[in-house]
Protein backbone atom coordinates (compact mmCIF):
# COMPACT_ATOMS: atom_id res chain seq x y z
CA UNK A 1 0.00 0.00 0.00
CA UNK A 2 1.77 3.14 -0.76
CA UNK A 3 1.69 6.00 1.44
CA UNK A 4 -0.40 9.03 0.92
CA UNK A 5 1.47 11.98 -0.63
CA UNK A 6 2.82 14.63 2.12
CA UNK A 7 2.41 18.39 0.50
CA UNK A 8 4.36 20.40 2.51
CA UNK A 9 2.04 23.25 3.81
CA UNK A 10 -0.89 21.47 3.14
CA UNK A 11 -2.16 21.72 6.85
CA UNK A 12 -1.52 25.44 6.97
CA UNK A 13 -2.11 27.20 3.37
CA UNK A 14 -2.01 30.54 4.85
CA UNK A 15 1.39 30.77 5.76
CA UNK A 16 3.90 31.45 3.56
CA UNK A 17 7.34 30.46 3.60
CA UNK A 18 9.67 33.34 4.14
CA UNK A 19 13.64 33.81 4.16
CA UNK A 20 13.88 35.12 7.71
CA UNK A 21 17.16 37.91 8.48
CA UNK A 22 18.44 39.46 11.09
CA UNK A 23 18.06 36.98 13.40
CA UNK A 24 19.08 36.88 16.76
CA UNK A 25 21.43 34.80 18.63
CA UNK A 26 18.43 34.13 21.33
CA UNK A 27 14.91 35.21 21.85
CA UNK A 28 12.02 35.22 20.00
CA UNK A 29 8.79 33.87 18.43
CA UNK A 30 8.63 29.76 20.07
CA UNK A 31 7.13 27.28 17.86
CA UNK A 32 3.70 26.62 19.34
CA UNK A 33 4.10 23.50 19.58
CA UNK A 34 6.73 24.15 22.89
CA UNK A 35 3.64 25.65 24.53
CA UNK A 36 1.40 22.21 23.72
CA UNK A 37 4.34 20.08 24.99
CA UNK A 38 4.37 22.02 28.15
CA UNK A 39 0.78 21.93 28.62
CA UNK A 40 -0.35 18.50 28.08
CA UNK A 41 3.34 16.96 29.62
CA UNK A 42 4.10 18.95 32.42
CA UNK A 43 6.06 16.70 34.26
CA UNK A 44 7.84 15.97 30.92
CA UNK A 45 8.62 19.49 30.17
CA UNK A 46 12.22 21.18 31.66
CA UNK A 47 12.62 24.23 29.25
CA UNK A 48 12.34 25.77 25.95
CA UNK A 49 14.43 28.05 24.36
CA UNK A 50 14.88 29.78 20.69
CA UNK A 51 18.61 30.17 19.81
CA UNK A 52 19.11 31.44 16.22
CA UNK A 53 15.39 31.41 15.22
CA UNK A 54 14.98 27.50 16.39
CA UNK A 55 13.38 26.24 19.09
CA UNK A 56 14.34 24.12 21.97
CA UNK A 57 12.54 22.11 24.03
CA UNK A 58 14.28 20.22 26.91
CA UNK A 59 12.46 16.96 27.86
CA UNK A 60 13.31 14.44 31.35
CA UNK A 61 15.08 11.67 29.17
CA UNK A 62 12.15 9.52 30.11
CA UNK A 63 9.67 10.80 29.04
CA UNK A 64 11.27 11.11 25.38
CA UNK A 65 9.02 8.24 24.06
CA UNK A 66 5.84 9.71 24.74
CA UNK A 67 6.53 13.15 23.34
CA UNK A 68 7.49 11.61 20.23
CA UNK A 69 4.62 9.85 20.04
CA UNK A 70 2.11 13.15 20.68
CA UNK A 71 4.29 14.73 18.13
CA UNK A 72 3.66 12.56 15.21
CA UNK A 73 0.16 11.28 15.86
CA UNK A 74 -1.44 14.41 16.88
CA UNK A 75 -3.57 16.02 14.20
CA UNK A 76 -2.50 19.33 15.17
CA UNK A 77 1.46 18.62 15.26
CA UNK A 78 2.17 15.69 12.50
CA UNK A 79 5.80 15.84 12.83
CA UNK A 80 6.08 13.28 10.38
CA UNK A 81 9.86 13.39 9.68
CA UNK A 82 13.04 12.71 11.60
CA UNK A 83 15.64 13.87 10.30
CA UNK A 84 17.99 13.63 12.74
CA UNK A 85 19.41 11.92 16.20
CA UNK A 86 22.42 12.56 17.59
CA UNK A 87 24.21 14.25 20.71
CA UNK A 88 26.50 17.00 22.29
CA UNK A 89 29.71 16.54 24.91
CA UNK A 90 30.55 20.18 25.98
CA UNK A 91 34.24 20.53 26.81
CA UNK A 92 32.93 21.54 30.34
CA UNK A 93 33.06 17.96 31.91
CA UNK A 94 30.33 19.00 34.42
CA UNK A 95 27.92 19.94 32.11
CA UNK A 96 24.93 16.83 31.44
CA UNK A 97 25.64 15.18 27.81
CA UNK A 98 22.66 15.81 25.69
CA UNK A 99 21.10 13.92 22.88
CA UNK A 100 19.09 15.62 20.39
CA UNK A 101 16.23 14.85 18.04
CA UNK A 102 15.62 16.97 15.26
CA UNK A 103 11.87 16.85 14.18
CA UNK A 104 9.96 18.55 10.95
CA UNK A 105 6.26 18.60 10.24
CA UNK A 106 5.89 18.68 6.61
CA UNK A 107 2.12 19.76 6.83
CA UNK A 108 2.59 22.85 9.02
CA UNK A 109 6.43 23.65 7.64
CA UNK A 110 7.44 23.21 11.68
CA UNK A 111 11.05 22.51 13.01
CA UNK A 112 11.21 21.29 16.52
CA UNK A 113 14.74 20.33 18.55
CA UNK A 114 13.95 18.25 21.22
CA UNK A 115 16.94 17.52 24.07
CA UNK A 116 17.45 15.25 26.74
CA UNK A 117 20.03 16.09 28.92
CA UNK A 118 21.89 13.08 30.95
CA UNK A 119 24.19 13.75 34.16
CA UNK A 120 27.33 12.75 34.17
CA UNK A 121 27.84 9.39 36.47
CA UNK A 122 24.43 8.63 35.60
CA UNK A 123 23.44 5.65 33.08
CA UNK A 124 23.54 7.29 29.09
CA UNK A 125 20.33 5.81 28.17
CA UNK A 126 16.94 6.95 26.75
CA UNK A 127 13.65 5.32 25.25
CA UNK A 128 14.34 4.63 21.76
CA UNK A 129 11.89 6.15 18.68
CA UNK A 130 12.24 3.44 16.38
CA UNK A 131 8.71 2.15 17.21
CA UNK A 132 7.50 5.57 15.55
CA UNK A 133 9.87 6.22 13.18
CA UNK A 134 12.10 3.42 11.44
CA UNK A 135 14.34 5.87 9.91
CA UNK A 136 15.83 6.06 13.83
CA UNK A 137 17.44 2.81 13.48
CA UNK A 138 21.03 3.73 12.03
CA UNK A 139 20.44 6.89 13.18
CA UNK A 140 20.12 5.54 16.67
CA UNK A 141 22.65 2.72 16.17
CA UNK A 142 25.28 5.90 15.06
CA UNK A 143 24.43 7.56 17.90
CA UNK A 144 25.68 3.85 20.51
CA UNK A 145 28.66 3.91 18.17
CA UNK A 146 30.15 7.48 18.62
CA UNK A 147 28.82 8.66 21.73
CA UNK A 148 28.24 4.96 24.00
CA UNK A 149 23.99 6.30 24.27
CA UNK A 150 21.15 2.88 24.55
CA UNK A 151 18.37 3.52 23.03
CA UNK A 152 16.74 1.37 25.41
CA UNK A 153 13.92 -0.83 23.00
CA UNK A 154 15.74 -0.80 19.76
CA UNK A 155 15.49 -4.01 18.01
CA UNK A 156 19.72 -4.29 16.88
CA UNK A 157 21.30 -1.84 18.73
CA UNK A 158 25.02 -2.56 18.07
CA UNK A 159 28.27 -0.82 16.34
CA UNK A 160 27.60 0.56 12.75
CA UNK A 161 30.79 2.67 11.52
CA UNK A 162 33.54 0.90 14.07
CA UNK A 163 33.58 -2.47 14.05
CA UNK A 164 31.88 -4.93 16.62
CA UNK A 165 34.63 -5.58 18.89
CA UNK A 166 36.35 -2.53 19.12
CA UNK A 167 37.33 -1.86 22.81
CA UNK A 168 38.91 1.88 22.73
CA UNK A 169 35.49 3.46 23.94
CA UNK A 170 33.41 6.25 21.78
CA UNK A 171 35.44 8.52 19.06
CA UNK A 172 32.94 11.07 20.04
CA UNK A 173 33.04 11.82 23.46
CA UNK A 174 35.36 14.62 25.01
CA UNK A 175 37.72 11.74 27.09
CA UNK A 176 38.69 10.00 23.74
CA UNK A 177 42.34 10.31 23.07
CA UNK A 178 43.14 11.82 19.57
CA UNK A 179 45.45 8.73 18.70
CA UNK A 180 43.28 6.31 20.28
CA UNK A 181 44.00 4.38 23.23
CA UNK A 182 46.02 1.60 21.26
CA UNK A 183 48.88 1.50 18.59
CA UNK A 184 48.27 1.71 14.69
CA UNK A 185 49.48 -2.05 15.29
CA UNK A 186 47.06 -3.49 17.89
CA UNK A 187 44.47 -1.77 16.51
CA UNK A 188 45.27 -3.66 13.46
CA UNK A 189 45.97 -6.84 15.05
CA UNK A 190 42.80 -7.20 16.98
CA UNK A 191 41.08 -6.67 13.72
CA UNK A 192 42.60 -9.28 12.12
CA UNK A 193 42.32 -11.37 15.01
CA UNK A 194 38.03 -10.40 14.90
CA UNK A 195 38.28 -12.62 11.62
CA UNK A 196 36.24 -9.71 9.42
CA UNK A 197 36.40 -11.78 6.35
CA UNK A 198 34.22 -14.49 7.95
CA UNK A 199 31.11 -11.79 7.62
CA UNK A 200 32.45 -9.46 4.90
CA UNK A 201 32.95 -9.80 1.31
CA UNK A 202 36.56 -8.86 0.42
CA UNK A 203 34.89 -6.40 -2.06
CA UNK A 204 33.76 -5.14 1.21
CA UNK A 205 37.01 -4.92 3.10
CA UNK A 206 40.89 -4.21 2.55
CA UNK A 207 41.63 -4.67 6.19
CA UNK A 208 43.33 -8.07 4.97
CA UNK A 209 44.90 -6.41 1.85
CA UNK A 210 46.71 -4.24 3.67
CA UNK A 211 48.04 -6.87 6.36
CA UNK A 212 49.87 -8.68 3.28
CA UNK A 213 51.57 -5.22 2.41
CA UNK A 214 53.17 -5.16 5.48
CA UNK A 215 56.68 -6.24 5.82
CA UNK A 216 57.12 -10.13 6.89
CA UNK A 217 58.91 -9.32 9.99
CA UNK A 218 56.05 -7.03 11.00
CA UNK A 219 53.77 -9.65 10.05
CA UNK A 220 55.18 -12.46 12.07
CA UNK A 221 54.96 -9.85 14.91
CA UNK A 222 51.29 -9.08 15.26
CA UNK A 223 50.73 -12.78 14.28
CA UNK A 224 52.42 -13.58 17.54
CA UNK A 225 50.48 -10.86 19.21
CA UNK A 226 53.79 -8.44 20.11
CA UNK A 227 52.35 -4.91 21.07
CA UNK A 228 54.81 -2.25 19.27
CA UNK A 229 54.23 1.69 19.60
CA UNK A 230 52.89 4.02 16.87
Amino acid sequence: MTAPLVVPGSADPASTPATLRAIPHRGGALNPTADRIKSQFAEAFVRAEVIWGETNVYLRPESVLDVVRYLHDDAQERYDYLSDVTAVEYRDLELPLQVVWHLRSLPFRRFLRLKAELPKGTPLSVPSVFSIYSGADWLERECYDMFGIVFEGHPDLRRILMWEQYQEGYPLRKDFPLRGRFSRSEQLRQALAAQPESRYSMTELTIADAFEDLPLEMRQRLAGGEKTGE
